[in-house]
């Protein structure tokens, strides 16, 4: 079984995917998700020498429920600071030290602070203890990295560095 389908996780979320993306369960699309959804990782398969290793589902959960409530309130923020004054807008970019080793844990945060509206993941440094991050608009550069750290890196050291 291993063999069809060696990533499970990730043949699932292509197939939920595909179907999300074309709004629509249909026959076809489901055949064609389901097509995608083993191909993909089996012809990938080579690419991936390392495997992620997942802990705490709960974690994992609440995580992404965090992930999406701080998406909708940077789209607000980031609207209202779009629409106010330009000298209220204070960019910055702040270097994140790094507690967090496993390199899935990184490339996770790093894509987490690039999805949120009004911060972007710009580089890391090549021993991977520091991750470089654009502001839109910071007013104490210690604070970020605070939040950053507690919000996110804290339960991605959870859930892949256990």
């Amino acid at each position: 079984m291993r063999r069809l389908v060696p990533a499970p996780w990730l043949s699932l979320v292509l197939f939920a995917a595909w179907l999300a993306l074309n709004g629509s369960a249909s026959s076809g699309h489901l055949v064609l998700a389901a097509l995608l959804a083993l191909a993909i990782p089996w012809f990938t398969e080579r690419f991936r020498p390392e495997r992620p290793r997942l802990h705490r589902p709960a974690v994992m959960a609440r995580l992404a429920m965090r992930v999406l409530w701080d998406i909708v309130l940077s789209n607000i923020e980031v609207a209202r600071r779009i629409l106010g004054p330009e000298a209220a807008i204070r960019p910055h970019f702040v270097w994140v030290p790094l507690d967090l080793r496993d390199a899935h844990g990184i490339v996770t945060l790093a894509g987490i602070i690039t999805m949120t509206p009004g911060t972007l993941s710009a580089e890391l440094t090549p021993d991977r203890r520091h991750l470089l991050v654009h502001a839109f608009n910071v007013h104490d550069v210690d604070a970020l990295v605070s939040d950053i750290k507690s919000r996110y890196e804290t339960p991605l050291r959870e859930i892949f560095d256990a």
